[in-house]
């Protein structure tokens, strides 16, 4: 056995003991297969937490977790039916559903009610902001969201994406191109960017952090996705997964130490500190705005939606624009009430 599957067993033991502690009888449960969009990391703990107290065994949901490869492949794992649900950017999930009209997901349940799109520099380099940007060169994987996003920045900075230069590397390279000056400046999650240049010796006093949501960009970041096979045949199960998914997100809110612990569970090498504070990162930035703060963690405001597809629609190029409804469904939410946050 694998360490990737040894960490699945783990998720899917931990769950169903829980489960069973809790009368849950093993023949009502419901197998779902639910991919991450990246590494077992800090952000990733509300899901992990909620698999360890037994929220979604519940539920009635036997399931188990596994880390993923970017946004872009957790929708297509979803899409392929290879998995249920998913967690992943709502922007990778607009583009998939322009693409394939005949066969859209939905986002049950959104996370980051601000995203975690940004673009980093070092002050070494001489920029100050986006009207910098013009004849440097930006690095980044071809898939990061951010970098795919940066013709939507642009436009809505008055820069012109086609004056800035493209590297593509490997996500493991971005930020040490950065700090040897292979490249001007990077564009990633800022919870990891952030982290990463810092692990490398770079002052935060010494980053300019660009956030696109600091330049008018209305975009949502990564939400709970289900396929369609999983909305028509068991919505009580797509209902009890957002439902155990709140749970884990008010307990880590409330001790993010015990996500991490959580965490640590699945993937003993991760740096309990770096995690911790890559969690607090992501709370603090991309989880618990205003809008969540005064309505709840989970819905979307339709208008925004709308107005970050068609921002999204104009950066890829895309040549059908799906509304809102298309991408978005508050069906399976629980009433509002339910999905208030501690203050």
């Amino acid at each position: 056995m694998n360490r990737q599957m040894r960490k699945i067993l783990a998720v899917g033991l931990l769950a169903a003991g829980a489960g069973l502690a809790q009368g849950a009888v093993a023949g009502e449960e419901l197998a779902v297969k639910f991919t991450l969009d990246w590494k077992f990391q800090g952000p990733t703990a509300p899901f992990i937490l909620a698999a360890e107290r037994g929220y979604y065994a519940e539920e009635g949901i036997d399931v188990t977790i596994d880390q993923g490869q970017g946004s872009a492949g957790a929708v297509n794992r979803v899409a392929s039916g290879t998995y249920d649900m998913g967690f992943a950017d709502i922007n990778a999930l607009i583009e998939y559903n322009s693409q394939n009209q005949d066969k859209q997901i939905k986002s049950v349940m959104m996370l980051y009610d601000a995203p975690p799109f940004s673009l980093f520099s070092l002050k070494s380099t001489g920029i100050t902001g986006p009207d910098d940007l013009a004849g440097r060169t930006l690095g980044a994987p071809v898939f990061d969201a951010s970098y795919k996003l940066f013709p939507a920045f642009a436009s809505a900075t008055g820069i012109d994406a086609d004056a800035v230069e493209r590297s593509n590397m490997d996500p493991a390279l971005r930020e040490a191109m950065l700090v040897r000056g292979d490249v001007d400046f990077i564009s990633g999650h800022y919870f990891s960017s952030f982290l990463d240049l810092k692990s490398k010796g770079v002052s935060p006093d010494d980053m300019v952090i660009m956030l696109y949501s600091d330049f008018g960009l209305d975009f949502y970041g990564n939400s709970v996705i289900a396929s369609p096979e999983m909305v028509a045949k068991h919505p009580d199960k797509v209902a009890g997964f957002v439902r155990a998914t709140l749970k884990g997100v008010k307990d880590v809110l409330a001790d993010p130490a015990a996500g991490v612990a959580a965490v640590k569970k699945i993937d003993p090498l991760i740096d309990d500190d770096l995690e911790l504070e890559r969690l607090q990162l992501a709370i603090d930035t991309n989880i618990l705005t205003d809008h969540v703060k005064a309505e709840g963690i989970g819905d979307v405001e339709m208008d925004r939606l709308s107005r970050s597809i068609g921002q999204v629609a104009q950066s890829y190029g895309l040549e059908a624009t799906p509304s809102a409804e298309e991408i978005f469904t508050s069906e399976f939410l629980p009433a509002k009430e339910d999905r208030m946050v501690a203050q």
